[in-house]
């Protein structure tokens, strides 16, 4: 575990014998969650495990592939069991539907494209469940995300994981420097996703072949269009399919069923070139499309931006990687802070920008993270 490490501190960076140590672990009911909770355990920790229920629907619950599902809380119950610490459920369904679900409906009903997982992990995880640690006498909370937490100059530093085909930091960019505090990520210096399952396999957890969690919790089967329908039902209004001169070149059911970059079911025939959705207007109910050369996009304004870099953010222009979406690779750009947020520069066009996701900065060199904000406008 790359944490602080001093001949006077225990593994997770604290002054205390490990069996002094209180570590509250979020589980999920996945396996590398489950792996931090035997780690910790094994090593001595005083390990108490925590599992929110989230989301309550009916055979959604069940389904494999989902996190924060009901065969996820017995799963964890299960790994707490067979490693002797204490487990506890917390109903969170209430706050979980305030912070994350209602917005997410919100969002894609005014044309944007939202992100839950991160709300979840800002909103939810991060914030009330950290809190719920500390009412616990918790002397940190461990999580299972693949991000490393080092030491640095001026306090503990985000920096991405060993692993590059597993780093989380992208959905973790809003974490705050105090919360950066009180948290650990053991299994962030792994260097693949192979060790974490060999770890499992070394506990005898019962979970050491169960698959990755895949879709949003809230979402059976991946469509979204149904919870939202659900949600806030006879909200999504037909509208036109325009181009960029406004010219109508067919109809849709609703903008929440689109998004920036997106190719698939626009069903307009009788075009000579291919054409991608450029940008949603909810307010006039029209999707606008045009070849693929015009989805390209450089000037990038953010709002509530999380800065977790050395000094203020300013109006001053510094070099960064800016990565605009979570399967894109961080790409250089420019970065100034401004009244409301920060204007983000990318120094070659990217593809998909769209208004709701989230943009995570890092340092030009190295691993650090240097957090990000949530994408207001694209151009």
């Amino acid at each position: 575990m790359p944490l602080d490490r001093r001949a006077d501190l225990n593994s997770l960076g604290l002054p205390k014998a490990p069996a002094d140590t209180r570590v509250v672990v979020a589980m999920s009911g996945g396996v590398d969650s489950s792996v931090v909770a035997a780690l910790l355990k094994a090593e001595g920790y005083d390990v108490v495990g925590v599992t929110l229920q989230l989301y309550d629907h009916g055979a959604a619950l069940a389904r494999k592939g989902a996190c924060c599902a009901g065969r996820d809380i017995h799963d964890a119950r299960r790994v707490a069991e067979a490693m002797g610490f204490p487990h506890y459920v917390l109903d969170y369904e209430s706050r979980f539907r305030e912070a994350v679900v209602d917005e997410f409906a919100d969002s894609y009903l005014a044309g944007a494209t939202p992100i839950p997982c991160i709300r979840c992990n800002e909103r939810v995880k991060f914030r009330d469940l950290l809190g719920t640690a500390r009412d616990l006498d918790a002397d940190c909370m461990a999580t299972g995300h693949y991000v490393r937490r080092l030491a640095g100059v001026h306090g503990p530093e985000l920096h991405r994981a060993a692993d590059p085909a597993r780093d989380q930091s992208y959905f973790l960019f809003p974490t705050t420097p105090e919360q950066l505090a009180f948290l650990r990520f053991p299994l962030g210096g792994l260097a693949s996703k192979a060790e974490t399952r060999a770890l499992a396999s070394r506990f005898g957890l019962p979970v050491a072949d169960k698959p990755d969690s895949q879709d949003i919790c809230f979402v059976p089967g991946g469509d979204y269009r149904a919870v939202i329908e659900r949600l806030r039902p006879g909200a999504a209004e037909p509208g036109d399919i325009v181009d960029e001169s406004g010219a109508v070149l067919g109809r849709h059911e609703g903008v929440l069923r689109y998004t920036v970059g997106q190719r698939r079911g626009l069903d307009l025939g009788g075009l000579r070139e291919p054409l991608y959705v450029l940008r949603l207007d909810a307010d006039r109910r029209e999707v606008v499309v045009g070849p693929r050369d015009r989805l390209g996009a450089r000037h990038v304004r953010l709002g509530e931006v999380n800065w977790l870099g050395d000094g203020p953010l300013d109006g001053a222009e510094r070099e960064v990687l800016a990565r605009v979406r979570s399967t894109k690779v961080p790409v250089p750009a420019l970065l100034r802070g401004t009244a409301d947020g920060a204007e983000v520069v990318l120094l070659a066009p990217e593809e998909g920008v769209a208004r709701g996701q989230a943009c995570a900065l890092y340092a030009p060199e190295g691993s650090r993270v240097l957090g990000g904000g949530w994408i207001r406008s694209a151009a």
